[in-house]
């Protein structure tokens, strides 16, 4: 199982949209400044994500959601989002 999903930084105008299959390990190595490309944006909140069954479909969805009709779909989303998934043992 993947996820995509979208983080939007809470100090400047910024979204990053990513594939994984850890959304929780995922949103904490954005927010510890682990990755160089969202470094400088963090903290992030979780807006979007969804659930998808394999990476190719992921990397699909991923690749939609970073497209202008993505980001537009992104920026009409209300504002309440559902938790995140709690992980799974074999995830841990």
């Amino acid at each position: 199982m993947y996820y995509v999903y979208a983080l939007k930084s809470t100090v400047k105008n910024y979204v990053y949209i990513g594939l994984t299959n850890n959304l929780k390990r995922r949103i904490t190595e954005h927010n510890k400044g682990k990755e160089k490309t969202t470094r400088k944006f963090a903290p992030f909140v979780l807006i979007y994500f969804e659930v998808v069954n394999n990476r190719i479909e992921a990397r699909k969805r991923e690749k939609y959601m970073k497209t202008t009709n993505g980001r537009e779909y992104l920026k009409e989303l209300p504002s309440q989002m559902p938790s995140v998934p709690a992980q799974r043992k074999s995830e841990k």
